[in-house]
């Protein structure tokens, strides 16, 4: 499989854990990719619900997804700052359709003064029982809280103002922004 070039585009693709497609994101710009990850960029990226409703991102967001880590983050570039939504999910695979992850239901939304939610922990309890989660699946993602919890606490990769400063700087450089 061709890995993307910085300013190509692709799609993404969330499932759920019973295989059926969740949401599509179309046209992300990709930043980088590297070997474990991809760094790319929603700007008035069209989005398909599973129900078939179609909206389109506000404004520009950073998107970061990992092969090793079981989240992926979005920070949403807004006039009183950034605001990151993190979605705990399975690592992102690659192939010549999309970006493809697992959305397990959980996620943490930082505002910009720094405060943090934890979000849907019922949704995730009903999926966890009506799909069959398994245990082995319940601790890696109760395990990759705690990791995505000291990254924002310690500012680290994509919480880190240098971070986002990079990255929208080299999308305002490729889009001609």
């Amino acid at each position: 499989m061709r890995v993307p070039k910085e300013g190509e585009f692709v799609s993404i693709q969330s499932y759920k854990h019973d295989g059926k497609l969740h949401r599509t994101w179309r046209d992300t710009m990709v930043l980088k990719t590297s070997e474990y990850s991809m760094i790319g960029v929603n700007d008035h990226t069209l989005v398909t619900e599973s129900d078939g409703r179609r909206w389109v991102t506000r404004e520009p967001a950073i998107v970061y997804f990992h092969k090793k880590y079981w989240f992926n983050v979005i920070a949403m570039i807004r006039e009183k700052g950034v605001s990151y939504y993190c979605n705990l999910a399975s690592p992102y695979l690659l192939d010549e359709e999309a970006l493809k992850y697992i959305d397990y239901d959980l996620d943490i939304k930082v505002f910009p003064d720094g405060e943090k939610r934890l979000l849907d922990v019922d949704e995730y309890e009903l999926h966890s029982k009506i799909m069959g989660y398994p245990d082995d699946i319940d601790y890696i993602l109760k395990e990759n809280v705690k990791i995505l919890v000291d990254w924002i606490n310690n500012e680290k990769g994509p919480f880190s103002q240098g971070y986002i400063d990079i990255w929208y700087d080299r999308y305002k450089q490729l889009s001609q922004k």
